[in-house]
């Protein structure tokens, strides 16, 4: 099976961290980690989703990233970032990976949508209900998408952020936020819109009776303004993990704006572990 592509951030020698990007989302997300990674002798490595087949499925498909993490780092103990959507990767491949992961840090987390009312406090509601009832239409949608993406990113950000709340809507008014946003979607949908598509339907299934399973060390981080993930989610989370020790929710931040917020003190804390 071909190898996953992936971006690495950080010194090229230290302790491996695997960032799990959203949806929509790329590794150009993993850059705000870059000088954090240097800093605390961490090497963070984020892989292309939409890289891997689009036969992959489920359990097979959370398989293929754990095998592939497995050769990157051998016997060492391994960390995991999962932000937004990509938390929901991150935990369905911790299961895949039966106890090899030190410690999981949650970032803006999507909490599974058959555990509680989330979905009518989400932003992203109608995308989800319609991934959940009409995967087909989804689909074209998703097209659609990547079409925006390849020829106005600049819209389709425009489009994706047009409920930014809180910190979130600083951030959108950064031309640096913009530029390494727009290279992220261009990036998510470059070769098709079927991975973007496959985490998506994925992550709208029932799956809170996953959780139960994931023991490892989990940190949940959460904007107290986030719109995307409702808050509600981070508190269902953190009951419902078994190994979950920390929950930090932060004042006035949203989805994006906890990313960046808590990025320098998820490198400093997975460090002290070492």
């Amino acid at each position: 099976m071909p190898s996953i592509a992936f971006s690495q951030f950080g010194v090229a020698d230290g302790r491996p961290v695997i960032y799990f990007h959203g949806t929509p989302g790329s590794p150009d997300e993993c850059e705000i980690f870059d000088l954090h990674g240097k800093q605390h002798q961490l090497t963070i490595i984020c892989y292309d989703r939409s890289t891997i087949a689009p036969r992959l499925q489920g359990a097979a498909y959370y398989q293929c990233i754990a095998d592939e993490i497995a050769k990157k780092v051998g016997a060492n103990p391994v960390d995991f970032i999962g932000f937004s959507i990509g938390a929901f990767i991150a935990l369905q491949v911790c299961r895949a990976m039966s106890g090899k992961v030190r410690s999981l840090h949650l970032v803006s987390a999507a909490a599974p949508l058959d555990a509680g009312n989330f979905i009518d406090a989400a932003a992203g509601k109608a995308v989800f209900r319609l991934a959940q009832n009409h995967p087909s239409a989804f689909l074209w949608l998703a097209r659609v998408q990547g079409w925006l993406a390849s020829r106005f990113p600049a819209l389709l950000l425009r489009m994706l952020f047009s409920s930014a709340a809180s910190e979130d809507q600083a951030l959108v008014d950064d031309q640096e936020f913009r530029t390494t946003m727009t290279r992220t979607l261009k990036s998510c949908f470059k070769r098709d819109s079927l991975g973007y598509a496959r985490d998506i339907i994925a992550y709208v299934q029932p799956w809170k009776a996953t959780l139960a399973d994931i023991g490892v060390d989990t940190h949940i981080w959460h904007g107290a303004k986030d719109n995307w993930s409702p808050v509600a989610m981070a508190d269902y989370l953190a009951s419902a993990l078994p190994g979950c020790s920390n929950i930090t929710v932060l004042d006035g931040l949203s989805h994006y704006s906890c990313l960046y917020r808590a990025a320098p003190t998820i490198c400093m804390s997975i460090k002290t572990l070492s």
